[in-house]
């Protein structure tokens, strides 16, 4: 049972057990001085219980997350047994409402965070979150998805070196986890020094409600909940698991136009060509080649490339996994949510095979 809110007051309002309440939380003023607020609702089970925070956008234009959240305020997926969901949409109200990454003035609020009340305007942001919502949580998911011009495949990112939350992440049901503490100032590094287990995950591009992407994060929230007894049921396992704290991007290494030959969340082996470089005339210039077996976890979305640009993001996982998840995913039915997200993750970037492949 959580003790970081005995009285279940939430910016000035008690939240009675079994009810849901729309509320208003102060994060900042505006230019003229005025408040400047986000919207955050509060969830009550009937029993008392852990109380978890859903955040997205904290970087103001991934919106995956804020489609998910919106979800489940809306369409309630599950029944709220015991504790407390903090639903927040939006954190970054100053960036969602101008499409950008960052706020105004060009910083990043996800590295801005536990914050200061005397700092820069992101400081004084990330420190109004983290009193308000996070240090009253025993439990956090950060939805995130890639930067502009690239897409994810849905992947957990956690440290796993702290035993609680290995569990939560593991919970999740994602098929990758990337065992990592995240950037220094980051929500999710601040949160866990402050004892707030958590997790983020990333999952496609920004700028979109990805139908897939939402159904994918509602599944791992509602798996989470009853991993921690917040409502009925087991979690639903994964067809397989990668946990891996290696991943590289693999780079362009010179201009062109490429040709892709593989999508997000496609099993690679080493020297499995990822895409062939072209000038604008299509003629070959190279061909971009995986430097060991992995999954791809990201990939550019943006065909046009200079030297040094990433291009493919790829995971490496232990030696002799990627066997087993092949045949994992030869198993899953045509219809399985792992390949509808695959698909309409690729459907940003035209795939062709390569001419090795038709060798």
């Amino acid at each position: 049972m959580s003790t970081k809110n005995p009285d279940h007051s939430w910016f000035g309002r008690v939240v009675a057990p079994g009810t849901s309440e729309s509320l208003s939380m102060v994060i900042s003023e505006g230019y003229s001085g005025t408040d400047v607020s986000i919207p955050v609702c509060v969830w009550r089970g009937k029993a008392d219980g852990p109380t978890l925070a859903i955040t997205a956008a904290v970087h103001g234009d991934e919106i995956n997350g804020t489609g998910t959240i919106r979800h489940i305020i809306r369409e309630r997926p599950f029944v709220l047994d015991s504790g407390t969901l903090v639903l927040v949409p939006v954190i970054n109200m100053l960036g969602f409402e101008r499409h950008s990454r960052y706020l105004p003035d060009r910083r990043d609020l996800n590295r801005s965070f536990p914050g200061s009340n005397e700092g820069s305007l992101a400081s004084r942001m990330a420190r109004s979150v983290f009193d308000q919502v996070i240090r009253r949580c025993d439990y956090c998911i950060d939805l995130h998805t890639a930067a502009v011009r690239r897409t994810n495949f849905p992947n957990v990112r956690a440290d796993i070196s702290n035993g609680q939350l290995a569990e939560f992440a593991r919970a999740f049901g994602a098929e990758v986890i990337v065992d990592s503490k995240g950037p220094k100032g980051s929500l999710r590094s601040s949160a866990c020094k402050e004892g707030c287990a958590t997790l983020i995950l990333e999952a496609g591009e920004v700028w979109k409600v990805e139908p897939g992407v939402v159904e994918y994060a509602v599944r791992g929230v509602t798996n989470c909940l009853r991993h921690l007894k917040m409502t009925q049921g087991e979690p639903v396992k994964p067809a397989f698991r990668i946990e891996t704290k290696t991943t590289k991007w693999i780079r362009a290494a010179q201009g062109g136009f490429l040709e892709f030959h593989v999508s997000p969340g496609d099993i690679v082996e080493k020297d499995q060509p990822l895409a062939t470089n072209t000038d604008l005339m299509g003629d070959e210039q190279n061909v971009i080649l995986s430097p060991r077996d992995a999954i791809v976890l990201g990939m550019t979305t943006l065909p046009s490339v200079a030297p040094g640009d990433p291009i493919c993001h790829l995971a490496y996982p232990r030696k002799g996994v990627l066997r087993k998840v092949e045949k994992a995913v030869d198993k899953l039915k045509d219809d399985a949510l792992h390949h509808r997200v695959r698909e309409e993750l690729a459907s940003s970037m035209r795939i062709t095979e390569s001419d090795s492949d038709s060798d």
